[in-house]
């Protein structure tokens, strides 16, 4: 075989190989940022599922719907995209308010569980946002939380604007909602904002995509995942190293309460030690024995009721 076949062979596996990774790359993407089926069926079912779910949150949600206590908002970004809330006021008027956030591919009405508790049980005001390409807000993909904290940003304004200014603010997420709630936690707050709570949010999207990536496909993260956040950075203005929530939660003044399953392998346990310990300042950390991903509030949800309370009375105060 002459030199020049070999170079001719070499080249051509380098070439299909570099297709290959740029190809994986763009279905990581797709995969991950826009998986649209799954998202239009859990829009399709999400009051059907929340009531299968837990149950309690049918007679609550049908009184405020026929009160006409639960409202739609919607605001336009920067870009002038559409983004679409949920609110409802006490039932008792108040300035005490939480705003809270949804996981990944979820929307407002799978968070209404939380938003039960802070409505129902506590006697907070209520916003649950749809983030950007979730629910009923547009948008081009998703975006993991990082650009989103902004969002949360003008939403938590915007709350405190609806029930009337100078509220006394909690802002709760689960999931992907948590790490948004900790990238958000990061940027400087406005005097309303009291507290945070976080339940089950990743260190950052670089660590949850690198994880998924050998769970699920039993891949590493060179070469595919440094493909695709540079194609992330390219086509929606942000990369998986910079969307980082323990970057964010180190420059956290406020106090922050921690929840996450011990249970929980798809934003594994061991990343709430690392989050808290970046934390400055008050913070509180609970460990849910046996709970999985998301779970801590079904399965155990008069102590997480009790736990939250306490955690942000001591902050917001009584009504």
């Amino acid at each position: 075989m002459t030199t020049r076949r070999i170079a001719r062979i070499i080249t051509g596996f380098i070439l299909l190989l570099v297709a290959a990774v740029i190809g994986g790359s763009f279905y990581m993407l797709a995969f991950s940022l826009r998986p649209d089926a799954r998202m239009r069926e859990k829009n399709a079912t999400a009051y059907e599922y929340m009531y299968a779910e837990y149950p309690f949150l049918r007679p609550w949600v049908d009184s405020l719907q026929t009160a006409g206590a639960l409202r739609d908002t919607v605001i336009a970004d920067p870009q002038g995209v559409r983004l679409h809330a949920l609110y409802a006021a006490a039932p008792v008027p108040t300035d005490r308010t939480a705003v809270i956030v949804h996981g990944y591919t979820d929307c407002a009405v799978r968070m209404l569980m939380i938003g039960y508790l802070y409505n129902h049980d506590l006697g907070y005001n209520i916003l649950l946002p749809d983030l950007y390409y979730h629910g009923q807000s547009e948008g081009r993909a998703i975006r993991m939380g990082w650009l989103d904290r902004f969002d949360l940003l003008r939403w938590m304004e915007i709350a405190d604007g609806i029930f009337g200014g100078d509220t006394r603010m909690v802002v709760h997420g689960i999931s992907m909602g948590a790490a948004t709630t900790m990238m958000a936690s990061g940027e400087p707050q406005r005097p309303y904002v009291r507290c945070f709570v976080e339940d089950c949010g990743y260190t950052g999207v670089w660590d949850e995509f690198s994880k998924e990536l050998k769970s699920s496909f039993g891949l590493p993260a060179f070469p595919l995942l440094y493909t695709a956040s540079w194609l992330c950075d390219l086509k929606y203005g942000w990369n998986f190293r910079e969307a980082s929530s323990l970057a964010q939660v180190a420059k956290c003044r406020l106090p922050m309460l921690f929840i996450h399953g011990d249970a929980d392998d798809y934003v594994p346990t061991w990343m709430v030690r690392p989050l808290f310990e970046a934390k400055p300042g008050d913070k509180e950390l609970w460990l849910v024995p046996g709970a999985g991903h998301a779970a801590s509030y079904r399965d155990n949800r008069e102590e997480y009721t009790r736990r939250v309370g306490e955690f942000v009375g001591k902050y917001i105060g009584p009504a």
